[in-house]
């Protein structure tokens, strides 16, 4: 399977770094992590459009997190070339209370018309999504937060945090995992709750075993700290540090 960074920043504006987001491609199945703000636009530089996806992950429901979900679903409307397969929402409890309140806000238009939308709200659960087995746990960032495993027909494993602070459940999804992206949104010396500095993602990894690690979810004060070096102080593995449009095979 291949991770494409869709968008390694936050909710800050950044012209090189886009708000949060990231593409899983196996076999037949294409999987969004999050949606922030101008996803639709990478996905189609990747070749995936509107019509292509399958199903979309949510970590938690911030605004930098999932700002391109009703313009998805108004894409999807466009009567000239409409979406016609199922789409697939995960997300963690009060997932559904949220897409009910965009019902509320925008009425026919996030209600689609030539396809279903099946919402899934998850916790501590296992299921099949397309071509992958999917587990997921709570993490620590808000009441909703959950983490993602996603497992390939060919055995390979990717796990995604989403914002995340330290915590035994991101050690446990992450166990052995081929790749592991999680965020690291802050430098050392400035850490805020809810969220990880590089030390913390390394130790993370190192926790878990994985055999890869990236970091991504920037705030603009990681541009100007050695990111990579104070992660490696506790994770001795490969580091990669997200770019939007970055491509990495699992």
């Amino acid at each position: 399977m291949e991770l494409i960074i869709l968008g390694s920043g936050t909710g800050v504006p950044s012209l090189t770094r886009g708000a949060p987001a990231a593409l899983i491609k196996a076999d037949d199945t294409s999987v969004l992590l999050d949606s922030g703000s101008g996803t639709l636009g990478k996905m189609l530089q990747t070749g995936v459009t509107y019509k292509d996806l399958d199903a979309i992950l949510y970590s938690h429901i911030h605004p930098d997190h999932v700002a391109d979900l009703v313009p998805l679903i108004f894409a999807c409307k466009y009567k000239e070339d409409p979406r016609e397969k199922d789409l697939f929402i995960l997300g963690g409890k009060g997932f559904r209370d949220y897409f009910e309140g965009l019902r509320w806000v925008y009425g026919g238009w996030v209600e689609p018309e030539t396809f279903h939308i099946h919402i899934k709200e998850v916790s501590a659960d296992n299921m099949e999504l397309g071509d992958f087995q999917v587990t997921t746990l709570p993490l620590e960032h808000t009441p909703e937060s959950v983490g993602y495993r996603l497992e390939s027909p060919q055995g390979r494993t990717l796990v995604f945090s989403g914002d995340t602070d330290y915590c035994r459940n991101i050690v446990k999804l992450a166990k052995g995992a081929d790749l592991l992206l999680l965020e690291a949104s802050f430098p050392e010396g400035k850490k805020v709750k809810g969220h990880l500095t590089p030390s913390l993602a390394g130790r993370i990894a190192h926790e878990a075993g994985c055999k890869r690690l990236i970091l991504t979810h920037f705030y603009p004060p990681c541009d100007h700290s050695d990111i990579k070096g104070d992660c490696q102080r506790t994770y001795q593995g490969e580091v990669l540090l997200a770019e939007d449009m970055m491509r990495i095979e699992v």
